[in-house]
């Protein structure tokens, strides 16, 4: 089970290790957050997000200040998860990213219209997914100012 952290800036809902421990270090590396949350699938992330199952001490009030969301996840894929958070009024405002290495144009479409903030194609480049992690923390944890939780 994951540590429950109460206050985090980032949730990252990544089933591959290697994006995973890239995109860390990477915003690591420029200082940009220590508070990270990990999930490894769509079900952990939808119970991180809405405070049941391993999570339910956790107060939905306390929610990241954004959520960098894979679509092709165990469980429940990313689009689902998408969905329920913006559908629902005390988590719709949650900024969520698509970071994925989907590149179909369906995907994109059915993001959009589900409510996503910013689809983000995951580099196949090394250097360029490094520079990709780095800025995306820059602009949603520096730069972004988002409404408060409902």
């Amino acid at each position: 089970m994951a540590d429950i952290d109460s206050s985090v800036d980032i949730l990252m809902v990544e089933d591959n290790a290697n994006d995973e421990a890239l995109t860390l270090h990477e915003l690591r590396k420029y200082h940009l957050t220590n508070r990270i949350q990990v999930v490894r699938d769509g079900q952990e992330a939808l119970e991180y997000v809405f405070c049941t199952g391993r999570y339910a001490t956790r107060d939905i009030k306390d929610q990241p200040h954004v959520i960098l969301l894979d679509i092709k996840l165990p469980f429940v894929d990313g689009l689902e998860v998408l969905k329920r958070i913006k559908s629902d009024q005390r988590t719709r405002t949650i900024p969520v990213v698509m970071l994925t290495s989907s590149r179909e144009e369906r995907d994109l479409i059915e993001s959009y219209r589900l409510g996503v903030n910013s689809y983000i194609v995951k580099p196949v480049d090394f250097d360029q997914f490094k520079e990709s992690a780095r800025t995306l923390g820059m602009y949603w944890l520096l730069l972004n100012k988002p409404p408060k939780a409902a």
